[in-house]
């Protein structure tokens, strides 16, 4: 359909779920913003009539100004009876959309804010050079805290307090793999990836009921600079336990097939993902040392 057709249509537009006078003005109205198809009108001149009609009931004037003001037409979507979240969302777009081109200045455009996006994980190349600086170290004690911090991080996610609270006494061998209890704010079992059980479980043994990553007080901050400190260098990036912990959200991806799961979902938003399993129970410990690649080999 042509323009000149949807214009034609636009002119007879008349439903009887809109009064004359909302039905007027959506016509005035989406004739400005003139939309290409008739499926397109269609949807425009509804959310313009029923807005109106609201802005009527409240004794608005019914000039664009005043019933496409952003506050109106935000008031009317949140308010407005009958109407599902669905209907809600898709009523604000095209009233948004509507208002940007009929009273511009009401509506200046969006200033994108800043989004942090997740960090980069370290390739295998680099954790086995990270491995091999820890191993470089001049004492047994920096050796074991300098391969604890990269397994406990890479291998079990661990970053911040989580990682700086872990003795070498929450490191078990249990339900088949190796798994780390998590102490603090969020308490939790995390299986630890196979490929790091040898060195973390010597380290868990050299440091005993102390802190793996070394120092008294896990309250204590900047607890693993020296670490860091010491495994930089032979032209790697600095280490970054933001980074360890990428690289462990990868591989455990990887492992559960997430991205052949979101790809043929066709989901690509995380949010999604987090209202899908609101309602679902996390698998017991032997079912995610299985899933998690913890099983230690027989």
């Amino acid at each position: 359909m042509d323009s000149a057709e949807t214009a034609a249509y636009i002119g007879r537009w008349r439903p009887s779920s809109v009064s004359p006078r909302a039905a007027a003005f959506a016509r005035d109205v989406i004739g400005q913003v003139a939309p290409q198809e008739q499926e397109r009108a269609k949807n425009l001149l509804w959310a313009a009539g029923k807005l109106a009609d609201y802005a009527i009931g409240l004794g608005l004037d019914l000039v664009p100004d005043v019933v496409l003001h952003p506050s109106t037409a935000e008031r009317f979507t949140r308010c407005a009876p009958g109407l599902t979240g669905v209907a809600r969302r898709t009523l604000r777009t095209n009233l948004r959309f509507i208002g940007r081109r009929v009273v511009p200045h009401l509506y200046p455009a969006d200033v994108p804010l800043p989004r942090e996006r997740a960090k980069a994980p370290y390739s295998p190349a680099e954790i086995t050079w990270f491995l091999g600086l820890a191993d470089a170290q001049p004492t047994a004690e920096r050796r074991m805290r300098a391969a604890g911090l990269v397994c406990l991080g890479a291998g079990a996610g661990l970053i911040r307090g989580d990682l700086r609270d872990v003795r070498g006494t929450d490191v078990a061998c249990r339900s088949g793999g190796v798994i780390v209890s998590v102490r603090g704010t969020r308490p939790r079992v995390v299986p630890v990836l196979a490929g790091y059980h040898a060195r973390l479980l010597a380290a868990a043994r050299f440091t005993g009921p102390g802190l793996v990553c070394g120092g008294a007080d896990p309250g204590r901050r900047n607890l693993t600079n020296p670490l860091v400190a010491a495994l930089d260098g032979g032209g790697l990036p600095r280490l970054d336990t933001s980074r360890l912990r990428a690289t462990w959200l990868r591989d455990c991806a990887e492992l559960l097939g997430l991205a052949t799961f979101m790809h043929a979902a066709g989901i690509c938003c995380s949010q999604r993902l987090g209202d899908l399993i609101a309602g679902l129970e996390p698998a017991g410990e032997q079912d995610a040392v299985r899933l998690l690649g913890a099983v230690r080999p027989s």
